[in-house]
Protein backbone atom coordinates (compact mmCIF):
# COMPACT_ATOMS: atom_id res chain seq x y z
CA UNK A 1 0.00 0.00 0.00
CA UNK A 2 1.15 3.57 -0.70
CA UNK A 3 0.62 6.28 1.91
CA UNK A 4 0.63 9.92 0.75
CA UNK A 5 0.98 12.59 3.44
CA UNK A 6 0.91 16.30 2.61
CA UNK A 7 0.97 19.26 4.99
CA UNK A 8 0.39 22.91 4.17
CA UNK A 9 1.06 26.25 5.78
CA UNK A 10 -1.74 28.57 4.68
CA UNK A 11 -1.52 32.28 3.97
CA UNK A 12 -3.05 34.48 6.68
CA UNK A 13 -5.56 35.70 4.09
CA UNK A 14 -6.22 34.54 0.52
CA UNK A 15 -9.11 34.69 -1.89
CA UNK A 16 -10.89 37.15 0.39
CA UNK A 17 -11.02 34.66 3.27
CA UNK A 18 -9.11 34.11 6.50
CA UNK A 19 -6.67 31.27 7.09
CA UNK A 20 -9.28 29.54 9.28
CA UNK A 21 -12.02 29.75 6.62
CA UNK A 22 -9.64 28.52 3.92
CA UNK A 23 -8.53 25.62 6.14
CA UNK A 24 -12.15 24.53 6.56
CA UNK A 25 -12.81 24.85 2.82
CA UNK A 26 -9.65 22.91 2.00
CA UNK A 27 -10.69 20.16 4.41
CA UNK A 28 -14.03 19.80 2.63
CA UNK A 29 -12.38 19.76 -0.79
CA UNK A 30 -9.84 17.12 0.25
CA UNK A 31 -12.40 14.91 1.98
CA UNK A 32 -14.52 15.12 -1.18
CA UNK A 33 -11.73 13.55 -3.21
CA UNK A 34 -12.59 10.16 -1.69
CA UNK A 35 -16.07 10.37 -3.18
CA UNK A 36 -14.80 11.30 -6.63
CA UNK A 37 -11.58 9.30 -6.99
CA UNK A 38 -12.01 5.54 -6.71
CA UNK A 39 -8.28 4.89 -6.33
CA UNK A 40 -8.26 6.47 -2.86
CA UNK A 41 -8.75 3.67 -0.33
CA UNK A 42 -8.70 5.91 2.77
CA UNK A 43 -8.45 9.63 3.43
CA UNK A 44 -7.99 11.68 6.58
CA UNK A 45 -7.75 15.47 6.78
CA UNK A 46 -6.84 17.40 9.90
CA UNK A 47 -6.65 21.08 10.82
CA UNK A 48 -4.04 22.30 13.31
CA UNK A 49 -5.55 22.69 16.78
CA UNK A 50 -2.64 24.76 18.10
CA UNK A 51 -2.59 27.73 15.69
CA UNK A 52 -0.42 29.90 17.96
CA UNK A 53 2.63 27.77 17.22
CA UNK A 54 4.45 29.76 14.55
CA UNK A 55 6.33 26.76 13.13
CA UNK A 56 3.26 24.54 12.94
CA UNK A 57 1.64 23.73 9.63
CA UNK A 58 -2.10 24.26 9.24
CA UNK A 59 -3.64 21.34 7.33
CA UNK A 60 -2.63 17.70 6.84
CA UNK A 61 -3.86 15.16 4.27
CA UNK A 62 -3.25 11.43 4.65
CA UNK A 63 -4.34 9.17 1.76
CA UNK A 64 -3.84 5.46 1.18
CA UNK A 65 -3.68 3.71 -2.19
CA UNK A 66 -3.46 0.01 -3.02
CA UNK A 67 -0.75 0.41 -5.68
CA UNK A 68 1.67 2.94 -7.15
CA UNK A 69 -0.48 2.94 -10.29
CA UNK A 70 -3.51 3.95 -8.22
CA UNK A 71 -1.47 6.78 -6.71
CA UNK A 72 -0.36 7.95 -10.16
CA UNK A 73 -3.94 7.86 -11.42
CA UNK A 74 -4.98 9.99 -8.42
CA UNK A 75 -2.35 12.61 -9.26
CA UNK A 76 -3.73 12.87 -12.81
CA UNK A 77 -7.41 12.99 -11.87
CA UNK A 78 -9.25 16.25 -12.71
CA UNK A 79 -10.70 16.42 -9.17
CA UNK A 80 -7.17 16.33 -7.77
CA UNK A 81 -6.09 19.04 -10.20
CA UNK A 82 -9.03 21.20 -9.10
CA UNK A 83 -7.99 20.79 -5.46
CA UNK A 84 -4.46 21.85 -6.41
CA UNK A 85 -5.82 25.03 -8.00
CA UNK A 86 -7.38 26.04 -4.67
CA UNK A 87 -4.30 24.99 -2.71
CA UNK A 88 -2.02 27.09 -4.91
CA UNK A 89 -4.21 30.10 -4.14
CA UNK A 90 -4.26 29.69 -0.34
CA UNK A 91 -1.03 27.90 0.64
CA UNK A 92 2.41 29.39 1.11
CA UNK A 93 4.27 26.18 1.95
CA UNK A 94 3.87 22.46 1.27
CA UNK A 95 5.75 19.43 2.55
CA UNK A 96 4.99 15.83 1.69
CA UNK A 97 6.12 12.24 1.89
CA UNK A 98 5.00 9.18 -0.07
CA UNK A 99 6.00 5.74 1.17
CA UNK A 100 5.17 2.03 1.15
CA UNK A 101 3.14 0.66 4.05
CA UNK A 102 3.52 -3.01 4.89
CA UNK A 103 0.40 -4.41 6.50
Amino acid sequence: MIRHIVMWKLKDKAGGASKEKNAEKLKLILEGLRTNIDEIKAVEVGIQINPDEKEALDVVLICDFETELDFKMYTRDPHHKKAIDFIEEVAEQRVFVDYNVDL
